[in-house]
């Protein structure tokens, strides 16, 4: 399967589906289908890394597999695990047919338990498996454990993993990978390597009203304007959780429902839930701000 077919066929194909990549976006993203190589975005909260994998999926048709990394993921919920319950089950079934048998069926289930059937899929095994087109997002990976990195250099390196029950599994089709972090630690060379980069920031006032303009039908360009403008303030303020990309669209929607025209000091004070989560950084954009209090 051909992703994409340049770097403008990415851009048109993303632009549709919702996303607004910029030319190094666009071009990576070309990359990674032409390539057959991971692609690894890095970068702060909220400025769609996760998104343009999902955009991926939505421009070219492809099913979206998600695993979503954690601290403590291990290797039973990234590939797989046995069905424990069933193949007890089955333990039991066979050992009390064995009994009325001379054992002939407990010697059969030895083999047996370990097959297709007691094998639970877990998102890397699933999408090494499919035959059709699929996008494989490996979110947030610097909330691992680093011993998670292990697992994902046999499947990055060879797309391919191995169950000593049933032996080496190997896809039939690359799937489109895309690993996002927000830099919380520092990922293995190893796993750096064998990927593309694209550092994602938050996007510069012009291409943020063009994303509010997309997402927020009917947003006056005023209002988009000021709008912008106070959250490129506030991301420079040390804020807890700066607002991200999302936040400004659940902003705009936000003013559109209230049916504010102007964002003056008070329709600022009035939303800033929508756009900051922590009460510490209610108070300091108040201050930073000088936004008077109500």
């Amino acid at each position: 399967m051909t992703w994409f077919e340049s770097p403008t066929d990415a851009a048109d194909r993303l632009g549709a589906a919702g996303y607004l990549a910029d030319a190094a976006t666009a071009t990576t993203t070309y990359l990674a289908g032409a390539l057959e190589k991971p692609l690894l975005l890095e970068g702060p909260a909220g400025v769609g890394k996760t998104e343009l994998a999902k955009a991926v999926s939505r421009a070219t048709g492809a099913e979206l597999v998600r695993l979503q990394c954690y601290e403590g993921l291990d290797e039973a919920r990234a590939l797989y695990e046995w069905n424990y319950k069933k193949q007890l089950l089955r333990i039991q079934a066979a050992n009390a047919s064995g009994s009325a048998n001379g054992g002939s069926d407990w010697n059969a289930t030895h083999d047996d338990i370990f097959t297709e059937e007691f094998l639970l899929t877990r998102p890397l095994l699933t999408a090494i498996r499919r035959e059709e087109p699929t996008v494989l997002l490996i979110d947030e990976v610097d909330k691992t454990d680093i011993e998670v990195e292990g697992l994902l250099l046999e499947v990055l390196s060879d797309f391919q993993v191995t169950i000593p029950e049933l032996g080496t599994v190997a896809a039939t089709r690359r799937p489109f990978v895309v690993l996002t972090s927000n830099a919380s630690r520092e990922l293995s060379e190893a796993v750096k390597r064998r990927c593309l980069y694209l550092h994602l920031d938050y996007p510069d006032a012009a291409r943020e009203r063009e994303i509010l303009q997309q997402q927020v039908p009917g947003l006056d360009d005023r209002i988009a304007e000021q709008l912008v403008a106070t959250v490129a303030r506030m991301r420079e303020l040390e804020l807890k959780k700066a607002p991200s990309i999302a936040e400004s669209v659940d902003w705009a929607r936000t003013l559109i429902a209230l049916e504010i025209r102007d964002l003056d000091e008070k329709a600022i004070r009035d939303t800033l839930g929508a756009v900051l989560k922590h009460q510490s950084d209610h108070d300091r954009a108040v201050k930073e701000l000088k936004l008077n209090r109500a």
